[in-house]
């Protein structure tokens, strides 16, 4: 064996296949069509750095969850775009609005937002008070009381006390008629009265008023002058009721009647009427 064969790299050369052998220190072909990284490279320097970028971002490459976030944010600008809309709609129409109107408007909400916040105020406590109550059922039973008495002060059942005022009308004249007491008595059912009494006749959701010679009849109870009302409301509203312009004082005393009012932290009426069965109605819930 020659010298030149005992080499390392012949042996090696020698126990390699041939095909190993021949590619070993060669770059890999590139398949037929493709570029080689020269060939891109070269490419990629004729390009300006514009058409770079344009290559860079075209076509897109959009994922997934990248879609249903754009979707998402297409929608909430949608509905955005809806409610801004609404209100300017809205904001039109009452800037075009008469300054009287924006009062009452305001106004009427305000009494509104009042009336629910009452309401909501009533029907915590009434919560609460079945949620604390140690028997249950008994609380129940004393509320349904309590709503039965109150029902019975505006049928006229029961008695009541409370503040109120007294109106005395002094008819020397005989000038007064039915239709006089009866405009005061809706007078003071529109300001708020809760219970009346006219000379130890109660009144009623259904009690009328006649003319009965120089006086007046009640639910056919004759009255006499002077005529005195016993009412319970909040005074503050009740006599104002009465005393406005053109109203039930000033006509009654375009008739020569006298006419004093007094108001009082506790006004009794005591004058009751009969319970009285229906002959047709019942219950819806029985």
């Amino acid at each position: 064996m020659s010298n030149q064969e005992q080499t390392p790299e012949n042996r090696l050369r020698k126990e390699l296949p041939e095909e190993v052998a021949v590619g070993a220190g060669e770059a890999p072909e590139a398949p037929e069509g493709a570029e080689t990284p020269e060939e891109q490279g070269n490419r990629q320097a004729g390009l300006t750095g514009r058409q770079r970028l344009a290559q860079g971002l075209w076509p897109p490459r959009v994922t997934r969850a990248q879609l249903i976030v754009a979707l998402l944010l297409f929608g909430l600008g949608f509905g955005l775009a809806v409610q801004v809309a609404s209100n300017s709609d809205s904001d039109s129409a009452l800037r075009g609005a008469r300054q009287e109107d924006l009062v009452r408007i305001l106004d009427e909400l305000d009494d509104r937002t009042q009336r629910l916040e009452d309401e909501k105020q009533g029907l915590e406590k009434q919560r609460d008070e079945l949620e604390n109550s140690s028997n249950q059922a008994e609380e129940a039973r004393r509320q349904t009381v309590e709503k039965e008495r109150q029902l019975g002060i505006l049928a006229g059942t029961v008695a009541a006390q409370g503040p109120g005022i007294t109106m005395t009308i002094d008819d020397t004249k005989g000038t007064v008629e039915a239709d006089m007491l009866l405009d005061a008595i809706q007078e003071l059912r529109a300001a708020g009265a809760e219970a009346i009494q006219v000379n130890g006749v109660r009144v009623v959701a259904g009690t009328y008023l006649t003319d009965a010679g120089n006086s007046v009849s009640v639910d056919g109870n004759k009255i006499n002058a002077p005529y005195r009302f016993k009412v319970i409301g909040k005074p503050q509203d009740l006599e104002p009721a009465l005393n406005i312009p053109g109203g039930v004082v000033q006509t009654l005393e375009k008739e020569q009647a006298t006419v004093t009012i007094e108001r009082s932290d506790k006004i009794v009426v005591d004058a009751l009427r009969a319970a009285k069965r229906p002959d047709y109605a019942r219950s819806s819930s029985q």
